[in-house]
């Protein structure tokens, strides 16, 4: 029997459980670990935890899983999986495929915000899984219908990854601003407002004007505005529309 408490391979290297019907599948022990993320975010997935969720022991899931750096390697794969555009749906030209892989990838991201918390980390598995190669063979797809090949192909993949995963961020960062309490809110106000009367940023000045509460509070609603995100891929798609009619001009760059 294969021994995945010694194995060095990636999960998606070794075979699944050796009985004809394992009690369980890396499929259901994915799902299971995201329930609890979704709700608890990533430190809460422990082996005993999704164990538990499983209706199994804990010893038992170790015959499927080596330690929680594989869990989180099976949530990922299936987090991918989620970004797959079914065939059937993805449009024959590239910007609108591309649109659309983007559009799911943010839904997914926003879907589980947990997937940014571990990045990095000692446990992140990092890119690889079957879903993972599927969700890049349709972004290269994608990219492929612009003519584009080798590095070009990979950097379009990449500006839009890029966006997707920005755009991501700025959310998170702004969902966590939302929670501060009023005490800090009025601090950081008047701190805002003592170093403005210095005459050392004219440019938000004037973006704070008189009512430097009321303007930010506006900014911050239409930073929270979920049309900015496509609004911004759009712009993004624009501008590799921009380059490659340059190219096809003879125009470097």
């Amino acid at each position: 029997m294969y021994d995945v408490s010694t194995s060095r391979d990636p999960i998606w290297a070794r075979p699944g459980p050796g009985e004809r019907k394992p009690a369980h599948t890396r499929e259901q022990i994915a799902a299971a670990a995201m329930r609890i993320a979704d709700a608890e975010g990533t430190d809460a997935v422990t082996m005993r935890r999704v164990a538990i969720e499983l209706g199994a022991g804990t010893m038992t899931l170790y015959h499927y899983v080596a330690n929680k750096r594989e869990l989180l390697a099976l949530m990922d794969d299936a987090m991918m999986g989620e970004l797959l555009v079914p065939d059937d749906e993805l449009a024959d030209d590239w910007r609108e495929a591309m649109a659309e892989i983007a559009r799911r990838s943010y839904a997914v991201f926003k879907r589980h915000p947990w997937l940014v918390e571990h990045l990095g980390d000692e446990d992140d598995p990092g890119p690889g899984g079957p879903n993972a190669m599927r969700h890049f063979e349709q972004s290269l797809k994608a990219a492929a219908l612009a003519g584009l090949e080798d590095f070009d192909r990979m950097e379009l993949v990449g500006f839009v990854d890029d966006y997707v995963f920005g755009h991501v961020m700025r959310a998170r960062e702004m969902a966590g601003d939302t929670h501060q309490s009023e005490e800090h809110i009025a601090a950081m106000l008047d701190y805002l407002e003592t170093e403005l009367a210095s005459g050392e940023y004219p440019h938000i000045a004037e973006l704070a004007g008189d009512d430097i509460r009321g303007n930010f509070e506006r900014f911050a609603k239409i930073a929270a505005d979920e049309s900015r995100f496509e609004r911004g891929l759009q712009r993004v798609l624009d501008g590799v529309e921009l380059w490659l009619g340059r190219r096809e001009r003879g125009v470097e760059g």
